[in-house]
């Protein structure tokens, strides 16, 4: 998943040596989708004939998305494309082109020794492996000093005119779907912080590595089998709210079809965030599979119409009683 070092850098680099350095490692990254890459003010893409972009930003921001004492270099650039990727994915768009500014500290851009290599490096390390993955070339971006770390990634996608999936189609009476497993990346966090040198990558990979469901994505828009969608970022019930309001519609959900992570609490799968899953809502008629393309896909409720109170969505448990179902994943300014 992590691409091999490329050898040992220089113990110091200016802006101009590190887009040299960037320009030569992603030399030879899939541009199928470019015409004009790196190197000119601006890059030149291509879309097939009847295509409309699907753009997305993300920021990761030091100290907010991640930790630099407890979340490795390569885990974090990985991270940085995998939250923009997620965003194509729930719309069923086609990665054509990313696009990344990074503001670093000048220490993060020096070799700390003669056996290590640079944080920017190592970084690079964990993001063009998950670009070459998903065929998605690096065409641009922006280099800054900073204070502390940040990344900026902006991804263009391309979906075919009118195709793409949209959070405000749910219809009452449609089944409520989710990929993957809920809670695994909170569940991750809460270990690393606890115990950080007692796991292994493979104990904390849903939380440093999550995979986004790019192809999941493709298959809903081109069997047109999704009504809206969204992806999981900032928790079930933050998300699912966000869905419910756009297509002005309420949802009621089973907890007992949740499909947990191992490990992971209910209110860690409800409201932990980062899971980087789909949810999605499609008539009764649509033949959803059980997988798609490898990845589980779970029904866990139904659209319902817009209740009268406040809350969008209630948890029923296995009793049938029913609570609202607050959204209290991740939401930046709240105290």
């Amino acid at each position: 998943m992590r691409r091999r070092p490329v050898g040992i850098v220089p113990a110091a680099r200016g802006e101009l040596a590190l887009i040299d350095t960037i320009r030569r490692r992603v030399a030879s990254s899939s541009a199928r989708a470019l015409s004009l890459g790196i190197g000119d003010d601006c890059a030149l893409l291509r879309f097939r004939s009847g295509e409309e972009a699907a753009v997305t930003t993300d920021l990761s921001i030091e100290g907010r998305h991640f930790l630099r004492n407890l979340h490795p270099p390569e885990a974090i650039g990985h991270r940085a494309l995998a939250r923009g990727l997620s965003d194509l994915a729930a719309m069923g768009a086609r990665p054509v082109a990313a696009f990344l500014s990074l503001g670093l500290p000048p220490e993060l851009t020096h070799t700390p020794g003669r056996r290590n290599r640079a944080w920017i490096d190592r970084f690079l390390d964990g993001f063009l492996p998950l670009a070459d993955q998903h065929k998605i070339p690096l065409a641009g971006g922006d280099l800054a000093q900073a204070p502390i770390a940040l990344a900026d990634i902006v991804l263009i996608g391309a979906v075919p005119r009118g195709a793409a999936l949209l959070r405000s189609g749910a219809l009452p009476g449609d089944v409520i779907y989710v990929t993957g497993s809920l809670g695994g990346s909170a569940s991750g966090l809460r270990r690393l912080q606890s115990a950080p040198r007692t796991l292994s990558d493979r104990e904390l990979a849903s939380h440093l590595w999550p995979q986004p469901r790019v192809a999941q994505g493709l298959w809903l828009a081109r069997h047109s089998a999704a009504s809206a969608a969204i992806d999981i970022s900032d928790g079930l019930s933050t998300d699912l709210n966000h869905l419910c309001e756009e297509s002005h519609v309420s949802a009621e959900i089973a907890s007992s079809r949740l499909p947990i992570f191992l490990g992971a609490s209910l209110e860690e799968a409800l409201n932990g965030g980062e899971d980087y899953e789909l949810l999605f809502t499609a008539p009764p008629s649509s033949r959803i599979p059980r997988r798609i393309s490898g990845v589980p896909v779970r029904a866990i409720g139904i659209v319902v119409k817009k209740f009268k109170s406040g809350s969008h969505a209630v948890l029923v448990d296995l009793s049938g009683g029913k609570k609202p179902l607050q959204p209290r994943g991740w939401e930046h300014f709240q105290p």
